[in-house]
């Protein structure tokens, strides 16, 4: 039997095109893209990656916590593997994101891309253009006009002011600027609260159902994350009311079982889970079918890295909702274009006038660049069945 035999730990820093002012994190502004990346090495030398936001020493410990509970076992039993990054989020991390690497290596072993061993027939997947910044409408303009122009026909827009009429003015603006050219829809970002750089808005049930009236009139494709998502009975109360599609579910870290309730309360009507946090692969593909037997709709979040845009894009291609979803490609130039948040990754993850060709090479279906992880990253945890070596220096100076 096939063994995981090798752990390896990096902490990756790599500087983005242009700074990026990501419209969920008030106050900041990044001009990095950074995340922690996994290598797991099996017996018999089959390689499966994976990495998550946070480049700093955030999850410098999980490393003898993940030599404990997977150096020796099967790689290809995803039961297992769910079973003890559940046990390792007792000590206060979830860690779903390594999830997707033991399928990387299940695929690898199969000889197929992913979302074929899921079961998925599309090797294409139409894509709506995701921006990720807040801006006036006169750039907001230019924006649609110039995604439209890049051969994309939706678009998510960004909204977060303390002014609900301000938010409103944007996105009738949006809509109705581009109306007939290009559909428009738009994340609240409230369901997750990351202040610590600067202070945001807080909505009120009332406020939502303003806001989805308003989004309704001028015909937005759908509103994602109108309420805070822990809230579930008043996000249950806002979809039964709205005229609009509510969305979200992204970043849900009980996974499945939490999304499940949500779905039989009608929490939502298109559910959004990231596989990185919202349970991995296997339960994305669990609430795909929930979703399918519910009558709701399902297309994942990938807003990370390019590890989480290609995990979820395997996902989505498996899901069974391609035909009639559209997949998330997040891009807000010039800080956020492929070549910056894919970072590592040897080809860019670039789409083809709206369309994702999906990769056909095995498992998650890109290759490494050796030589812009040295440049870039810092390998600070190794261990085998044998030996471990933690690297404490190569984090000294990290932020």
């Amino acid at each position: 039997m096939q063994i995981l035999d090798r752990i390896e730990l990096y902490v990756v820093n790599a500087p983005l095109a242009a700074p990026f002012a990501p419209s969920w994190m008030p106050g900041t502004i990044r001009h990095n893209v950074s995340f922690t990346l996994a290598r797991l090495i099996t017996d018999d030398g089959v390689e499966g990656w994976s990495a998550f936001s946070g480049g700093g020493r955030d999850r410098a410990g999980i490393g003898d916590t993940m030599a404990n509970l997977f150096l020796g076992q099967d790689p290809e039993d995803i039961e297992r593997v769910s079973e003890r990054i559940q046990i390792m989020a007792v000590g206060g991390n979830f860690n779903w994101w390594l999830e997707p690497a033991f399928w990387d290596i299940k695929a690898k072993n199969a000889g197929v891309p992913l979302y074929k061993l899921l079961g998925g027939t599309h090797d294409r997947i139409k894509l709506y253009a995701s921006a990720g910044e807040i801006k006036e409408p006169a750039a907001r303009r230019e924006e649609a006009e110039a995604r439209l122009e890049d051969g994309f026909d939706t678009m998510k827009i960004r909204i977060h002011d303390f002014d609900e009429r301000v938010d409103i003015a944007h996105i009738s603006d949006a809509a109705t600027y581009m109306q007939g050219r290009m559909k428009i829809s738009v994340d609240c970002n409230q369901a997750f609260r990351l202040t610590q750089n600067g202070a945001a808005p807080l909505w009120s049930l009332d406020r939502a159902k303003r806001f989805v009236d308003a989004a309704a009139d001028v015909g937005l494709a759908w509103v994602e994350e109108p309420l805070f998502g822990e809230w579930h009975e008043e996000i249950a109360r806002l979809t039964a009311y709205s005229r609009v599609p509510i969305a979200g579910g992204e970043l849900h870290l009980m996974g499945y079982n939490e999304l499940a309730r949500m779905a039989k309360m009608g929490c939502y009507n298109i559910f959004q889970p990231d596989a990185m946090w919202a349970g991995g692969v296997k339960q994305g593909m669990d609430l795909s079918r929930l979703c399918r037997e519910r009558g709701l709709k399902f297309t994942p979040h990938c807003w990370s890295n390019g590890f989480g845009f290609i995990v979820n894009a395997h996902v989505f291609a498996a899901s069974g909702f391609a035909d009639e979803m559209l997949y998330e490609y997040p891009f807000a130039p010039p800080g956020w274009v492929p070549e910056g948040r894919d970072a590592i990754i040897g080809q860019p993850f670039a789409h083809n006038r709206g369309w994702f060709d999906m990769p056909q090479t095995p498992g998650l279906g890109f290759e490494i660049d050796h030589r812009a992880l040295e440049k870039h990253g810092r390998c600070f945890f190794k261990a085998s069945r044998k030996e471990r070596h933690w690297m404490p220096e190569a984090l000294a100076d990290i932020r």
